[in-house]
């Protein structure tokens, strides 16, 4: 410590300086440098420390003459004592050999591992909470046992190791204020090559308002400098998967049974489904008082079906009219010896089994008196669900101060099996585990504790607890909504040590609970970090700078930077933190994989100051991503509002706008990769993209070389969000880059609406877009939108959106001028509105109603009243092309559509929506709604909302090819030929379209009437866009070839510029604008270059006499004014070619602009003149295309399943089961493999064996059964079906004994099920080794069917015993490998 080991130690590990200074080429992080000379001196202090180490050497060192003396010393007395010296020397000898030779095969130290440098001393601090440790030259310590200290100063070539055992029984806990590790200090917890084993805990303790606070690092910490090496590495395990199988509420598939209920007289009688634990059957009857109700009861288990658990429970009294003959039913089927001897107010409970004799029954009984019955008549048995699932069934019966008790309890015990997607067998009892929500409330994830479970396969584990929610484990609908699940528990942990509440200066008008947590920070120039398999737990502070992983300042810290290997963080789990998860602070290169983040307060995986790039993050988990306070986008509402030091004046901050958007991915520039990673539940977005104007925080005045909005996307791959509020996918928005002020009152870094992604090659504006790619999105069961994307190029492709309020919404880059024009696309994928997860209620999930195609109870995302959408337009220009549209069907309480547009749109709409190749389901009510006045919509009289349009290529939309959409009262974009679609609130008309963008000067509050001379009783009113502004602006959408007059319900602007927008060359419409009669004009035509505002190729117009000659010569520049109706008319024609998504042309944005004259302040509305004189007939320019007949073909996303592990091949299967009423009817029992159909029509059995590793399928056998037959498929699924098959098995009506139940067994049942007298019986199995997680058997009662039913079958596993011909292509992987190249 502070005293130097007088022997001396040379370092354990070549520490280079820092990150940017010579490496060894061989420098291995965790790699034990084998024992070599010392380098020659580089300093005096080197030099030395040098002199010291070989001090002890010099002291067994012999020079040539000496050697010689001694040769001739022991010649002379070579023959004294020559036998007894030889004997003990050779003796000593072997003795010694011997010893080494034991010593080296038993400890021969491993190089790779830090703990077993033989240079190491073991060191034993004790407890000592006021020890200042200082480690530097020439300490090198290893800690084998618990210590206290106050604090760890690591330096100078000082080195500390945990210690370790081969076994890993080691328990180490190091408790400490802080560590601060610098200037080539040293501290290792294993390696990479040589992880720990043993158990070892860094607690960081104190409290916020007591002790010294260090520089730049403050308290509780960790702290990297320069030249500081930090090497944790816990033993690997497999981080987070995905649940195999639906764990339901209880862990029951139904849901639990609890009943209790006083003086309910007579026997309490509940039946249970022996394979499921439902409950079948509640009744009671009055034997006590009535000999019927004993009757009753015995033809009641009369007909009860063999293995039915049955519960009894007395209330009250049951003896008195309970006939012999009841009893002897009771006895007969159940196994009863007690019911025999039961009297009058008797406590009685009995649980068993029809037909199951006196061994299956369990039964109590308890004596009344004194009006108590001592305690209670309790029943219970154990049972096996089909699936593995154990449960008990509990009845009781008591007396209680005279009062009379009996109940019924099902409920699961010994724990609750989970069934996963992947190997867990690192997973180990003891540990603990989150599940992730898949319902719109991030608070259904829970926590478990796994238990040991010797009969679990190493794709299932047991938890102890018992689930309160339902988490879905199924592939629904195509979607993949399996829930998360990750691992919390690391061998290595460091953690914040916590009080028991909130205190001192740390929010604690927010927060009841403490959280002061520890933190980890690495500076710029360390000479390495490497975190792998730790566990954080209560780090992170409400402050500014402390988090549990902190990147601080460090720039590239991969290749770039002269790391190798380059900086990472992996299998990190960072949980109940009080501060974000990770944060990359000016810092680029970094990879962080297979980390968790759960339960977390602010931004999760955190990118801060707008300048990181190249950072990779790769299979990460975050989940209950919850607010907190550090930064305006962390806050919440209250928060937003509360926390008012740092704005301007009284300025009180708008939550919606300045705060709200706490993200558990928060990416502050586009050039990261994100690829695999789930964002589980957020309270307001999985992951946001937002665009720094410019460096923030203390990366303030750092020039970029590139805007980040104008910088190309980097990989976005294979991404998973749900479970938030606001959106699962965000990109939009920046954040407030300038101080509080009075002109701009804002706090700094709030939420800010003037960032646009329009990323460009090179992020140079003068150079081709480049598009942004979002591949494999898949978004569900998000409250508002499952992603909302604005700018420009974007595409979205090989997605799904599943129960989201909104599926996805398109914005554009701006509106015109300052968006020159871009596009979105959206392509193959798929759109579902309510799927068949229904949810769940509680969790703080908010709203509940009927919906979905069945009408079930299903929890929402927003109230019943909300129009779901799957696909929302805001304005465009976008594309939607082969994609998929599933279960929209409108409620009474709400529209549910496939495609809308945003609500209460004051902005514009373009023409230039286009639609294509799209499908919709059977299920799908209305293809498109463009809104009606009511809930959500309002008057549904804004600019927007009534120039919605698309333009629908092919007729995949609305039946008509060629033809445009929009809202049925917008007469601007009408002919006479148009067809109305009422439902729709749609017209489909055919013709050419653009948009006239209209700006006046100084005319705030000016509503504008457009009307077209072809309608003059339809105008449409504009309010515009910004109308409070000194520049407003209206848009409208017009039909090209035609004449308009513009009104105005104020004086005439003095100043009006028009823009031809989305007009291609020759383009034309006529305009008449009203200005009072005696108005002078000034008119010029001329090009605006967006980019930098200037004017080019100006031209002057020129009165013409006559609206007649106006028309001949409507080419030139010319106008008139017909001054006894006020209307100035001109001609707007494109002279240029428009290139792709510009609005405008490639020689820039043709704009007329009027300067008029007038000293009237009347009101400019020239209506009443104008008509009838200037009206024209309707006629059609462009005719109606004959509606298309037949299904459209290649429409539609050609992917069936989308899959958060896409290597994986899955095969769809349906079966659609009909009832007795449907098959009377005619209809056919169906098993769907990939598309095909196999039909089954007769009384009896349908069997298809697929094999299991063909892609995509390939059919073994089909088999039918008929009734007669129905006895012979036993010995066919025994001995019948090949190794690696898929079994798919329907019934069809009733069979009475179906004698299958223990052929089922080997194929992926737990145990015989009951099958006899169903009404269908579905089964999904597999023949070979391995019992897959998706094998089911599903059972309807006599008379009913199962509907459809729909699973995905993972094919070609290795599991199965497939034989594959190469290995699985993993694109994701080789997207890392891509990564880290780039690096």
């Amino acid at each position: 410590m502070h005293a130097t080991d007088s022997r001396g130690h040379s370092p354990a590990f070549l520490q280079p300086q820092n990150g940017n200074s010579h490496r060894s080429s061989g420098y291995v992080p965790g790699k034990v440098v084998p024992l070599r000379p010392p380098p020659p001196p580089k300093s005096q202090a080197s030099a030395k420390f040098t002199s010291i180490r070989q001090e002890p050497r010099a002291t067994f060192a012999f020079s040539p003459e000496e050697h010689q003396a001694q040769r001739d010393s022991r010649k002379q007395k070579r023959h004294k004592n020559t036998f007894i010296c030889f004997a003990i020397t050779s003796f000593s000898f072997f003795v010694a050999l011997a010893v080494i030779l034991g010593i080296s095969s038993k400890y021969a130290p491993d190089e790779n591992c830090p703990d077993q440098n033989p240079r190491l001393r073991n060191w034993d601090p004790g407890q000592d909470s006021a020890k200042h440790v200082v480690i530097k030259e020439g300490d090198m310590f290893r800690l084998t046992s618990d210590a206290t200290v106050n604090s760890i100063v690591i330096q100078d070539g000082g080195l500390l190791v945990f210690g370790d055992d081969k076994d890993g029984s080691r328990n180490i806990t190091l408790r400490t204020r802080y560590i601060l590790i610098k200037d080539g200090g040293a501290l290792h917890i294993g390696a990479e090559k040589c992880r720990y084993k043993s158990k070892a805990t860094i607690v960081l303790y104190g409290k916020s308002d007591e002790g010294e606070s260090m520089p730049t690092f403050g308290k509780k910490f960790i702290g990297v400098e320069a030249g500081g090496t930090l090497e944790l590495h816990g033993t690997q395990k497999a981080s987070w998967t995905l649940l195999a199988r639906t764990l339901h509420s209880s862990g029951l598939t139904f849901r639990p049974y609890a009943f209790e209920k006083d003086f309910s007289r007579g026997l309490n009688v509940r039946v249970f489904d022996q394979d499921t634990a439902r409950n079948l059957e509640i009744a009671r009857f009055d034997t006590h008082e009535y000999h019927n109700e004993s009757r009753r009861l015995q033809e009641f288990l009369r007909v009860l079906e063999p293995g039915r658990i049955v519960a009894i429970a007395v209330g009250d009294s049951a003896a008195k009219s309970l006939l012999q003959e009841t009893i002897q039913m009771i006895q007969d089927r159940l196994g009863s010896k007690l019911i025999q001897g039961l009297s009058y107010r008797q406590a009685w409970a009995l649980v068993g089994v029809i037909d199951g004799g006196s061994t299956s029954c369990n039964e109590s009984v308890r004596n009344y008196e004194n009006h108590s019955s001592g305690g209670k008549a309790l029943a219970r048995r154990e049972f096996y669900t089909v699936e593995g699932q154990k449960f008990a069934v509990t009845a009781y019966s008591e007396w209680i101060e005279g009062v009379s008790f009996s109940g019924f309890r099902v409920e699961v015990v010994d724990g609750v099996k989970l069934h996963l997607l992947d190997d867990v067998s690192s997973w180990k009892p003891g540990d603990q585990i989150v599940v992730a929500s898949t319902d719109y409330s991030m608070y259904q994830a829970e926590e478990f504790t796994l238990l040991p479970c010797p009969e679990c396969s190493r794709f299932q584990i047991k938890a102890k607890e018992t689930p309160q929610f339902l988490h879905m484990g199924e592939i629904i609908d195509g979607v993949d909504m399996r829930a998360e699940v990750g691992i919390l528990t690391r061998n290595v942990v460091i953690q914040g040590e916590m009080e028991d509440s909130c205190y001192a200066e740390n929010q604690c008008q927010f927060f009841d609970y403490d959280t002061f947590g520890g933190h980890i920070m690495i500076r710029k120039n360390f000479t390495s970090v490497h975190l792998s398999y730790v566990e954080l737990k209560h780090m992170g502070q409400q402050h500014l700078g402390r988090y549990p992983v902190h990147f601080h300042l460090c720039g590239d810290v991969d290749h770039k930077g002269g790391y190798r290997p380059t900086t990472f963080v992996d299998g990190l789990s960072i949980h109940h933190s009080f501060s974000r998860c990770i944060t990359v602070h000016g810092t680029n290169g970094l990879l962080i994989k297979d980390t968790i983040g759960f339960d977390t307060l602010g931004h999760c995986f955190f990118l801060e100051d707008g300048v990181e790039q190249r950072n990779t993050l790769f299979h990460n988990l975050g989940l209950l991503t919850k607010p907190g306070t550090l930064l305006p986008t962390d806050r919440n509402n209250s928060m937003c509002t509360t926390m008012r030091e740092k704005v301007f004046g009284s300025y009180v901050p708008v939550p919606a706008t300045d705060c709200m958007a706490v993200s558990t991915f928060w990416i502050a520039h586009p050039n990261n990769n994100l690829i695999s990673n789930a964002a589980a539940g957020s309270q307001d977005a999985g992951i946001w993209y937002l665009f720094h104007k410019e460096p923030t925080g203390e990366s303030t005045g750092l020039q970029l070389l590139a805007k980040p909005e104008l910088t190309p996307l980097g990989i976005f791959y294979n991404n998973r969000v749900h479970s938030s509020f606001k959106a699962g996918l965000f990109i939009d928005k920046g954040v407030k880059t300038s101080n509080a002020s009075a002109a701009d009152p804002r706090e700094y870094l709030c939420l800010d609406n003037s960032a646009r992604f329009r990323p460009h090659q090179d992020a140079d504006p003068e150079k081709p877009r480049v598009a942004a790619l979002i591949d494999r999105l898949i978004a569900f069961k998000n409250n508002d939108n499952g992603a909302w994307v604005r700018g420009g190029d974007i595409v979205v492709q090989n997605s799904a959106f599943a129960d989201n309020g909104i599926g996805l919404t398109f914005a554009s880059d701006g509106s015109f001028p300052s968006d020159e024009g871009s596009s979105q696309e959206v392509s193959e994928s798929l759109f579902v509105g309510e799927s068949r997860n229904y949810g769940f209620q509680g969790g703080q999930n908010k709203y509940a109603g009927t919906g979905g195609i069945d009408q079930k109870l299903r929890s929402l995302p927003r109230n019943r009243t909300f129009p779901i959408r799957g696909f929302q337009i805001y304005d465009g220009p976008i594309h939607l092309t082969r994609c998929t549209f599933k279960k929209y069907v409108p409620t009474p309480d709400r529209y549910t559509s496939a495609i809308g547009f945003l609500m209460k749109n004051s902005w514009q709409i373009t023409p230039r929506n286009n639609i294509s190749l799209v499908k919709f389901g059977p299920h799908v009510s209305l293809n498109v709604f463009f809104g009606k006045p009511g809930p959500w919509f309002e008057d549904c009289e804004l600019d927007g909302d009534k120039n919605s349009i698309f333009h629908d290529i092919d007729g995949s939309v609305t039946g008509y090819k060629d033809a445009y959409v929009g809202r049925m009262d917008n007469y601007l974009i009408r002919h006479p030929s148009c067809v109305n679609i009422t439902k729709w609130n749609a017209v489909v008309c055919s013709g050419n379209y653009a948009q006239v963008y209209v700006q006046t000067w100084s005319t705030q509050n000016l509503t504008m009437t457009i009307t077209r001379d072809e309608y003059p009783s339809n105008p449409m009113v504009l309010r515009g866009i910004n109308q409070k502004a000194a520049f407003p602006q209206y848009q409208p959408v017009i039909m090209l070839e035609k004449g308009y007059t513009i009104h105005w319900n104020g004086p005439a602007p003095r100043t009006a510029f028009l823009y031809l927008i989305n007009f291609n060359k020759d383009d034309w419409i006529r305009v008449g604008l009203c200005y009072p009669s005696n108005t002078s004009f000034q008119v010029t035509f001329g090009f605006l270059q967006r980019h930098n505002g200037s004017l080019s190729r100006m031209e002057e117009y020129e009165p013409v006499r006559s609206l007649e000659e106006l028309q001949r010569r409507q080419s030139e520049r010319k106008f008139y004014f017909d001054s006894g109706t006020g209307l100035l008319f001109l001609y707007l024609k494109a002279k240029s070619h428009r290139d792709g998504h510009s609005y405008c042309s490639s020689q820039g944005c043709e704009r007329v602009k009027i300067q008029a004259a007038t000293d009237s302040k009347d009101i400019s509305n020239c209506m009443a003149k104008a008509y009838p004189q200037f009206y024209r007939k309707p006629s059609v320019l462009k005719q109606m295309p004959s509606m298309l007949k037949g299904l459209c073909q290649g429409c539609g996303t050609r992917q069936v399943v989308f899959t958060s592990d896409p290597h994986t091949s899955y095969l769809p299967v349906q079966f659609k089961s009909p009832n007795k009423a449907e098959m009377q009817r005619g209809d056919l029992s169906i098993i769907s493999v990939n598309g095909t159909d196999f039909t089954f029509r007769s009384i009896g059995a349908f069997l298809l064996i697929v094999d299991a590793c063909s892609v995509p399928f390939r059919l073994t056998e089909k088999k039918v059964f008929s009734l007669a037959d129905v006895s012979r498929m036993e010995a066919y699924l025994k001995t019948g079906i090949p190794p690696r098959s898929i079994v798919l098995l329907i019934t069809r009506g009733e069979i009475k004994q179906l004698n299958i139940s223990d052929s089922l067994v080997p194929l992926g049942l737990a145990k015989p099920a009951y099958l006899d007298n169903k009404g269908s019986t579905v089964f999904l199995g597999f023949s070979g080794n391995f019992k897959p997680s998706w094998t089911k058997l599903f059972t309807s009662p006599a008379g009913q069917g199962l509907g459809l039913l729909e699973q995905f079958i993972p094919l070609q596993l290795d599991e199965y015993g497939c034989q594959r011909a190469g290995s699985v292509r993993r694109r994701d992987l080789e997207l890392l490998r891509q990564t880290s190249k780039g690096h």
